[in-house]
C-alpha cells in the first residue's frame, strides 16, 4: 500500500508553490472514462467514443491516468481505446471509484515550486461539493487525497476562515506568472450555488494568493448561459500566453449570451496584468446555439484544452469551428490546434477542459 500523502502545516505559497499555466510541460493529463448515464442522457456509448478520440490525441504527448470504476470497466475501456488505435502503454488505468467524470472540477489541482533537478510538485485540495448544487459528490472528494498517494505528493488542505474552502479547477485560470481569472458570478453570488457561504473578494483572493500563488486576480462579471455550474470562467476567458487573453464574445442581441457577455467585454480597458501591464484580449466566436430537451447547452470554443503535443478544441458542426480554429491557431504557434467534435459531449453541460486535468512535468 501506497504511503499516504503528508499533511503540510504551511500554505503552498508560504513554501513558495504556485500553480503554473497550462502550456507548461505536462507529466500526465487526468481523465475518468465515462459511467454516469445521467451525465449524457442516451449518449454514453458516443461520449466514450469522444474519449477515445481525445485519449488519442493526448498519448503521442504525454500519460494518461484514467481513473476506472471497476476492473470490469478497466477492461472496456481498454478494448475501446485499443480499437481506436491508443497507444495503451501511455495509458495509466487507476481503479478509483467517481460519481462523475469532470476532471477539471474533480481531480488533483497541481502546484509547483524551483526548476529542473529541483523542481518539487504538490497537490491543493479544493474540497468539490458537486458546485453547490448535486447531492453526489463524496467519491469525487476523495480524489486528489487518491491522487496525491498513488504520486506520493505533499497534500495542502484549501482552507479559508477557519473551514474547508470549495474551488473548481474550470473556476480559474492562471498565465503562470501570477496573475488569476475568474468570475463574480462563480464565487461572489450570495443566492446560487453558493460554494463558500460568508466568503466575500477579499477573502478569495487571499485563499488563491496563498494557495495557488496568485498574486493579482481578474474578476469578470458574468458566465456563459447554459452553464451548469454557474459562471465557470474556462468557457468564458482563457489565457494563451502570459500576456494575452482569448474571450467569447456574441454579436446577436437577441441572444442570451450577448448581454452577461458585453458585460464580460465592459471590463476589458481596465485590466491588468501582475506587472501592471495592459493584456492583449482576443475576442473568439461562439457556435450557434444548441438545446437538448429545451436546455441551453454551454458550447463554447474557450473550453479547449492545452496539452503537449497539441491543442484539442471542441468544435460543434458549425460555420464558426473553421474561424475559432484559425484564431488559436494564429495566436498558439508551438503546438498544433486540432477541433473534436463534441455535440456529444456538451449534452453533459462541459466539454474538453471541463473534462481534463493537467499533471506539470
Amino acid at each position: 500500500m501506497a504511503p499516504r500523502p503528508s499533511r503540510a502545516e504551511p500554505t503552498p505559497a508560504a513554501l513558495g508553490y504556485a500553480m503554473p499555466a497550462e502550456w507548461a510541460p505536462h507529466a500526465a493529463t487526468w481523465l475518468v472514462w465515462p459511467h454516469n448515464a445521467s451525465d449524457w442522457p442516451g449518449k454514453l456509448e458516443p461520449v466514450r467514443w469522444a474519449y477515445a478520440e481525445i485519449i488519442r490525441k493526448l498519448t503521442p504527448g504525454e500519460r494518461v491516468r484514467l481513473l476506472v470504476q471497476t476492473p470490469r470497466i478497466a477492461a472496456r475501456a481498454r478494448t475501446c481505446l485499443a480499437r481506436a488505435g491508443v497507444d495503451l502503454r501511455r495509458v495509466e488505468f487507476l481503479l478509483q471509484p467517481t460519481d462523475r467524470g469532470w476532471t477539471r472540477d474533480t481531480g488533483p489541482l497541481f502546484v509547483c515550486r524551483g526548476r529542473g533537478r529541483a523542481r518539487r510538485r504538490a497537490i491543493v485540495h479544493c474540497h468539490f461539493n458537486g458546485w453547490a448544487k448535486y447531492p453526489n459528490w463524496r467519491r469525487d472528494r476523495r480524489v486528489p487525497e487518491m491522487a496525491a498517494r498513488h504520486l506520493r505528493l505533499p497534500l495542502f488542505e484549501a482552507r479559508a476562515a477557519g473551514r474547508e474552502l470549495v474551488l473548481e479547477g474550470g473556476g480559474i485560470e492562471v498565465n503562470g506568472r501570477g496573475t488569476l481569472l475568474t468570475t463574480e458570478e462563480c464565487y461572489l453570488d450570495p443566492r446560487v450555488q453558493v460554494r463558500n457561504p460568508g466568503l466575500g473578494r477579499a477573502e478569495y483572493e487571499a485563499a488563491f494568493r496563498e494557495y495557488l500563488g496568485a498574486r493579482h486576480v481578474l474578476w469578470l462579471p458574468r458566465g456563459l448561459a447554459g452553464d451548469d455550474t454557474h459562471g465557470h470562467i474556462d468557457d468564458l476567458a482563457r489565457f494563451v500566453n502570459p500576456r494575452t487573453l482569448v474571450m467569447v464574445r456574441e454579436p446577436n442581441r437577441r441572444d442570451a449570451n450577448y448581454r452577461p457577455l458585453a458585460e464580460n467585454w465592459e471590463r476589458v480597458p481596465d485590466l491588468r496584468l501582475e506587472d501592471g501591464s495592459k493584456p492583449e484580449v482576443v475576442p473568439l466566436p461562439l457556435p450557434a446555439p444548441l438545446f437538448f430537451d429545451g436546455q441551453r447547452l454551454p458550447a463554447s470554443y474557450a473550453n479547449f484544452y492545452l496539452a503537449n503535443a497539441a491543442v484539442l478544441v471542441p468544435t460543434f458542426n458549425d460555420p464558426n469551428d473553421r474561424v475559432a480554429l484559425g484564431i488559436l491557431a494564429e495566436l498558439i504557434r508551438d503546438r498544433p490546434v486540432v477541433g473534436i467534435h463534441a455535440v456529444d459531449l456538451v449534452w453533459g453541460l462541459g466539454t474538453l477542459h471541463c473534462l481534463t486535468q493537467q499533471e506539470p512535468a
